[in-house]
Order: C-alpha cells, then sequence, then structure tokens
C-alpha cells in the first residue's frame, strides 16, 4: 500500500511539475512525455506507474474485439504479469499529437513496434486535469494490410461464426 502511494504522489508530481513548467514545456511536449512514460513503465513491469498515467474514467481496448476494458478491468489483467516482472514492450516509431484550442484535450496517433506483434498503432485521447495530463483512452490495433484485409476479414468472420 505504501508502495502504490509513493508510486501516485511521484507521478503525480511529475505531471504537476510538468504542467507548471508551462512556457518551457508546451502541451504537446507534456503529452508525448506522458505516453513516453506509459510505454516505458509497462516495458518495466510497473503497474504503480502506468496505471497512475491514466484517468480513473479511462477505458483501454486492445487488439481482441472483446477487449474493451475499464482501468479495474485492465488493472486485473495486467497486475499477474507486472507482479511477476513481465510487462510489455512496444517501441514508438512515428508519433503524431494534437492539442485542442482549450488546450484541455490531446489525442494521438502512434505507430508502434513489438517483438510478437509485429507492426501496432496506438490511438488515443488525454485530458488535462489537475494532476496533469491524463490518458482517458487507449487504443491498441495491428493494422492490416490493405492487400491482405480479404484474407484475415473472412478468417475472423469463421472464427467468429464457429464461437457462436
Amino acid at each position: 500500500m505504501r508502495k502504490r502511494l509513493l508510486a501516485v504522489v511521484a507521478v503525480g508530481l511529475f505531471l504537476s511539475l510538468s504542467i507548471a513548467a508551462g512556457g518551457s514545456e508546451s502541451a504537446e511536449k507534456a503529452v508525448n512525455r506522458v505516453l513516453d512514460s506509459l510505454h516505458e513503465a509497462a516495458s518495466d513491469a510497473n503497474g504503480e506507474l502506468y496505471f497512475g498515467l491514466f484517468d480513473e474514467d479511462a477505458v483501454f481496448m486492445g487488439t481482441d474485439a472483446t477487449e474493451r476494458w475499464s482501468m479495474d478491468e485492465f488493472r486485473a489483467f495486467a497486475e499477474p504479469h507486472f507482479s511477476q516482472g513481465r510487462g510489455w514492450t512496444y517501441t514508438v516509431t512515428e508519433r503524431h499529437v494534437y492539442v485542442a484550442v482549450s488546450g484541455a484535450t490531446a489525442w494521438f496517433d502512434e505507430v508502434l513496434r513489438n517483438d510478437h506483434y509485429g507492426t501496432c498503432r496506438g490511438t488515443g485521447v488525454l485530458l488535462l486535469t489537475d494532476e496533469g495530463w491524463r490518458i482517458a483512452q487507449y487504443n491498441l490495433t495491428i493494422p492490416i494490410p490493405n492487400d491482405l484485409a480479404g484474407e484475415f476479414t473472412a478468417r475472423i468472420r469463421e472464427f467468429e461464426d464457429a464461437a457462436r
């Protein structure tokens, strides 16, 4: 419990300092830092830091169509892996960040590389809160090249029909 509290305080302090820097760090840079921290925490199996970067009402959508998780559900999935020191590593190869004129909402898309899944795409939304930028939605997908889409969608349909 104490470790969790310290991790939450550390995340809050980190993000508060990012906001307080104001003029020295643009909102886009602050969002990039949050997303970089997310991927680093996942790779390090650091559940406290990882989940501290999400808004409490956030949703994580995984690569499977059934994977639409609240933070409680996603934490229940991830914690057994993290507690054994097993995280997941996605390396960013390209990222685009956009900040609303209001400065309170940002969205992004990023191309990722993973040893197991290959090329992936992450998209999502962040909200500027009193504690700093928090991820409100993250969507991880495996983009299918158009030339292969027909074959894969047929296989997915067969899989879904067999599961019914």
